[in-house]
């Protein structure tokens, strides 16, 4: 008997395959509303966070348009891509808790053994993300340059190739549509607030309180990534 082999799924996708599943055998008609989010959640035995990423996996395919402030709706056959295009992606809030993890060590590392011109790196660029907000811009290129320059600090290439992985991801079309619903000018205000936070810390070298910043800085980018759907901005 031929065997394939086996791969372990993501939450998320196991979530969207049963969705997809019950849509295809017409469980949901076109144009039906499918239960809430936290409805969903409940039958199933998941977090809302883990429904919320099945769902926009779903409308990337096709499948679903999510209307904020009404609801999920399904999308008739023509919508649709021949396949999930988003099955190997990571989920954006298991991204944000590794990042938590991984990054709140790097930050403690670079109030060790960063130098001034690590800190002069980060300074700059909240420079260019202040810069840039002020022109209404999404400031992602100085937020990028801000955590490479804390991971640069110490001086490991694995990790400094992790944080970039984890950047990478962002590209993805989950995250790409989570960052589409939930990220705001104003959001991106509190966030470089919090990158000072972080800066100073590591600028005092206190590596405890350099880790806190950024868990403090994750756990509110993870709120928000969380937040109701009628906070989110109208698609």
């Amino acid at each position: 008997m031929p065997l394939q082999t086996l791969e372990p799924q993501r939450l998320y996708r196991q979530i969207a395959d049963q969705l997809r599943g019950l849509i295809a055998e017409g469980e949901f008609d076109v144009g039906a509303r499918i239960p809430a989010e936290r409805d969903l959640a409940k039958q199933l035995g998941v977090s809302r966070p883990s429904v919320r990423e099945a769902l926009i996996a779903l409308e990337v395919e096709g499948w679903v348009e999510i209307r904020t402030g009404s609801g999920v709706y399904v999308l008739d056959r023509p919508h649709r891509t021949g396949a999930p295009t988003a099955g190997t992606e990571w989920g954006p809030l298991e991204i944000i808790r590794a990042r938590r993890m991984v990054e709140g060590e790097t930050a403690a590392t670079a109030a060790q053994h960063g130098k001034r011109k690590d800190v002069d790196a980060m300074r700059r660029a909240i420079r260019m993300m202040r810069e840039t907000a002020a022109r209404n811009e999404v400031p992602h290129e100085g937020d990028r340059a801000f955590h490479l320059a804390i991971v640069n600090a110490c001086d490991n290439v694995v990790l400094t190739e992790t944080v970039q992985g984890f950047w990478e991801s962002r590209h993805g079309p989950i995250f790409a549509r989570m960052i589409d619903y939930f990220e705001t000018m104003e959001s991106w205000q509190a966030a470089i607030g919090e990158h000072e936070a972080i800066v100073d810390a590591i600028a005092s070298r206190d590596a405890a309180a350099a880790r806190d910043a950024m868990h403090q800085h994750m756990d509110k980018f993870h709120q928000r990534f969380s937040a109701s759907w009628r906070r989110a901005k109208a698609s």
